[in-house]
């Protein structure tokens, strides 16, 4: 009866497996964009979340709707380094521009802003990462190797998209709005985010009514 391998088996089960590692390894390994994907979905419906139970409305505000809890994307921040990358913020000053008191905190720590990267504060400066208080993640050109990120004409007017008490998605920027409710500002067709790396990309969508966020199928018609 035989108990043992002989050499030559073993060496032929060592190169199958070599082999099979060979194929199998790089398809499970992991898909920058799609994480980056992943990510942004994530971040869309935490920004949703945080507009349904941080409601801005205000009786002494005329102006409370334009405060809302929003998302905002950017290319050409210099101190994002210039990369594709996002911000969670509301507009408390009802300006249209995002500030640091006016950021999302990171719920893994404290201490970290839901930024890559936001002009005129040195701490939010990504390029000097050693006193950075952003998220690095955040930053998805230097995470995740994203080279650009387009929203379709249904998202906003800008780059930002925020969301009501109902968690309704509303075309950006807030701060122009001159009611609380106004219909034509409530995103009303499928809004679409398209990120790249510069060779392939994927589709995120954000549904009206809902503002439900998914990622689409290859075919652009389904969720994943």
């Amino acid at each position: 009866m035989k108990k043992a391998f002989t050499m030559m088996e073993l060496i032929f089960v060592i190169v199958v497996i070599g082999i099979l590692a060979a194929v199998v390894i790089p398809r499970t390994g992991s898909n920058k964009l799609n994480e980056a994907a992943i990510q942004v979905v994530s971040h869309i419906r935490y920004t949703q979340h945080l507009a349904m139970v941080d409601d801005k409305f205000d009786t002494g505000d005329s102006v409370w709707y334009k405060k809302r809890w929003q998302i905002v994307f950017s290319t050409d921040d210099s101190y994002a380094d210039n990369k594709p990358s996002y911000s969670i913020f509301y507009d408390k000053d009802a300006d249209g521009t995002v500030d640091q008191s006016e950021l999302a905190k990171n719920n893994l720590d404290q201490s970290r802003y839901l930024t890559g990267g936001l002009t005129g504060y040195s701490a939010l400066n990504i390029t000097n990462p050693s006193t950075f208080i952003g998220t690095s993640a955040l930053n998805i050109g230097k995470s995740y190797g994203i080279t650009d990120i387009t929203l379709s004409s249904s998202c906003s007017t800008g780059t930002k998209i925020a969301f009501d008490n109902l968690g309704r998605p509303l075309k950006g920027p807030l701060n122009t709005y001159t009611s609380a409710y106004p219909s034509t500002r409530l995103i009303s067709a499928q809004c679409t985010i398209t990120l790249t790396d510069g060779t392939d990309n994927v589709i995120i969508a954000i549904e009206p009514e809902t503002g439900y966020a998914c990622i689409l199928n290859s075919a652009g018609t389904d969720c994943l």
